[in-house]
């Protein structure tokens, strides 16, 4: 470990910064960073899992890994279809990924309809397939399947259409990832491709330096030649070994957000870093409270997978909208993922739901973007998950009318129902008692008519409209005397 840490220290220093904070690779001095003000305004980015996975569009993103595990649905599923995983590996499934119909533009406009304001495209998988030109590995997106550097495409077309680009990296789970295949005859063990399934070790052993070096030297290369302004890690970069690789990564791109005068984020899970010192992520699961630091849910349209597969179930924009509302009254980001197929479509049920999410943006956008949390997020019968559990939307159940929550944009305060209300909407947090002001106007965005309603000491009471323009939540328009 010692022999590396020169190396890992001397990344930090190859950027020149002008601003007044420069980065060491010290918890205490990345306790300095401030999330940008372009994230806590954004609220929404699309997640895109898409990789040689899309290709046997089957069971989970997790093919790869799952299909040299002996006696899972997967693995018998591919001697079945392909026959041994010694005569048809993972690595065959490459030339079939051509992604001919891949269209850069296209994916970033569905994205911009969607009201999003940021992309996060997966750089490489566990899998080890780098979507990227790399000059650390051959087995890349520009040399085999597609050939073309699809991170590079989509960081082009995203700037042209006004998206904020980040990407994510989930190389570090690569050490064990393939492991699988290694405990019986497959091309896992064959030494012509240790450079693409190696090092394939036990999830209990810690990784050599060796290989957390290679991990920073690639994370460096994304954020030298995409220049990302959000870079997401999943969960096993928290292991104790890569605590001097996490720092000197955070440092040496913070330094480089600052050279290049833009505000940029790490997001992490558990606890891979400090509180503060990058963005908190959730997996497929929210906060039950408001949290002090800007913070992130990252969940996907499909319910079985992350990248495509057949016969996918998709939620429905009404899920998703009410979602976004409860995260943002939070203080919180979404993060919504897409699997598009191998061929580079995506696919009709998900760009519907794209869609129809930004329609409701549309109308009721200025509740949700640009922002911040009011002094209660909000009320209603409907519990909430525990507290920043990971996968908790699994046992959710959803909101009802009943359920509001607030957001607040320059003293105008936003009361979002989480539905179309059949019955009075009831506010005991502005009730004249609770003394947060005395309200003078109330608008139904979207709409003319006249709202009627009446503030007193137990509670602010809304009759619905006559007519609602939306089957999803509604939102109020709050102005104080």
């Amino acid at each position: 470990m010692r022999k590396m840490l020169p190396l890992l220290l001397l990344l930090t220093g190859l950027v020149s910064v002008n601003a007044q904070t420069v980065y060491q690779p010290t918890w205490e001095s990345l306790k300095q960073y401030q999330c940008p003000e372009w994230f806590r305004d954004a609220k929404f980015g699309i997640f895109i899992h898409w990789g040689v996975y899309s290709v046997p569009a089957v069971y989970n993103e997790w093919y790869a890994r799952n299909m040299y595990v002996k006696d899972t649905d997967e693995f018998k599923y591919h001697i079945g279809k392909y026959g041994s995983q010694a005569k048809f590996g993972y690595k065959d499934f490459i030339p079939m990924f051509k992604a001919e119909k891949f269209n850069a533009d296209e994916w970033v406009s569905i994205f911009k309809r969607s009201g999003a304001k940021y992309i996060v495209p997966v750089a490489e998988h566990h899998d080890g397939f780098a979507m990227y030109n790399t000059a650390l590995s051959h087995w890349n997106a520009v040399e085999m399947g597609p050939k073309r550097d699809i991170i590079g495409e989509l960081s082009v077309a995203a700037r042209k259409q006004n998206l904020i680009f980040g990407l994510s990296s989930h190389r570090i789970e690569h050490w064990w990832f393939m492991n699988g295949g290694t405990r019986y005859d497959s091309d896992v063990r064959d030494p012509a491709f240790k450079d693409f399934y190696g090092p394939a070790r036990e999830e209990s052993d810690t990784p050599s330096p060796e290989y957390m070096n290679d991990w920073l030297l690639r994370n460096v290369e994304l954020v030298d030649k995409y220049n990302p302004q959000l870079f997401w890690f999943d969960w096993w970069i928290e292991q104790p070994a890569m605590d001097p690789y996490r720092k000197s990564f955070a440092a040496y791109y913070y330094n480089k957000g600052n050279a290049w005068n833009k505000g940029v984020v790490i997001n992490y899970k558990n606890n891979a870093y400090p509180e503060g010192t990058a963005v908190y992520d959730i997996e497929r699961g929210s906060s039950k409270a408001t949290r002090k630091f800007p913070w992130q849910t990252d969940t996907s349209i499909g319910k079985k997978s992350w990248g495509y597969i057949e016969g996918e179930e998709n939620k429905d924009a009404n899920e998703l909208i009410d979602a976004l509302i409860d995260i943002v009254s939070k203080n919180g980001n979404l993060l919504l993922n897409i699997g598009p197929r191998a061929d580079g479509t995506i696919t009709e049920g998900q760009q519907k739901v794209l869609l129809d999410m930004g329609q409701w943006l549309e109308v009721n956008g200025e509740a949700i973007f640009e922002t911040r949390p009011w002094k209660l997020s909000g009320e209603g019968p409907t519990e909430n998950p525990d507290e920043h559990v990971q996968f908790n939307e699994y046992a959710f159940k959803g909101y009802t009318p009943s359920d509001i929550r607030f957001t607040e944009k320059n003293g105008t305060l936003y009361l979002l129902v989480m539905g179309v209300p059949q019955k009075n909407i009831v506010a005991k947090a502005l009730g004249q008692a609770a003394k947060n002001g005395i309200v003078k106007t109330i608008e139904l965005l979207g709409s003319k008519e006249t709202v009627t309603w009446k503030q007193a000491d137990a509670a602010l009471t809304i009759v619905p409209a006559k007519t609602y323009g939306t089957t999803h939540a509604v939102v109020y328009r709050i102005q104080f005397r």
